[in-house]
């Protein structure tokens, strides 16, 4: 089962392609939403309000975890902006990410190979220029015990390295973990078969 992916977690340097006069700017993301997708847009525009297209294409969540992408040409000839950027999103194999690229119409036109090559560079310079980490895919745990039996919790979590996002000692103890998704099966079992410890799996 894989339960990792590969993403960036800041936005790219600006990079510039020319071809033509016409100048082509990109930017990289990192996204995790569609509410992202739209700011980061919103944004760009503001900053090249005065550019002819702003073509993009994103690609959110993973294979296992119901995974959403699109490509828009923005006026520019079908498949010609939106897909080539994508394109380069699948080559990099990357996702929670967004590509925009602008671009200011030099008075001559590129023919749809000229833009194609064009919105690919762009997309693949943006992303030569980001920083490219590898992340696991997690799932989240709530465990609950009362105080007697914390120990033997805590020992569980130091012995298999799990991580704790969060924790409430009141009345009785909750304990937030977040495991990797290949071990999560061996782990959920670990507490279930304890005495007076539940666990259930949080969305």
């Amino acid at each position: 089962m894989k339960d990792t992916y590969k993403t960036i977690t800041q936005p790219s340097a600006e990079v510039l392609f020319k071809d033509k006069n016409s100048k082509f700017f990109g930017y990289a993301f990192p996204v995790h939403s569609e509410d992202d997708v739209k700011q980061c847009l919103e944004t760009i525009k503001k900053q090249h309000h005065s550019a002819r297209h702003w073509c993009y294409a994103y690609q959110i969540g993973t294979e296992e975890h119901s995974m959403l992408f699109r490509a828009n040409d923005d006026g520019e000839p079908n498949n010609s902006a939106g897909m080539p950027i994508y394109g380069q999103i699948q080559s990099f194999e990357l996702t929670h990410v967004l590509i925009i690229v602008v671009r200011y119409f030099g008075g001559v036109k590129l023919g749809v190979g000229g833009l194609i090559h064009a919105y690919k560079t762009t997309a693949q310079m943006a992303l030569e220029s980001s920083k490219i980490v590898t992340k696991t895919i997690n799932k989240t745990f709530l465990v609950t015990c009362d105080y007697k039996n914390l120990n033997t919790v805590m020992r569980i979590i130091k012995e298999r390295t799990l991580d704790v996002i969060d924790q409430k000692l009141e009345l009785d103890c909750q304990i937030k973990l977040s495991v990797r998704l290949k071990e999560s099966e061996e782990v959920f079992e670990i507490f279930e078969r304890l005495h007076e410890i539940s666990i259930k799996e949080m969305s």
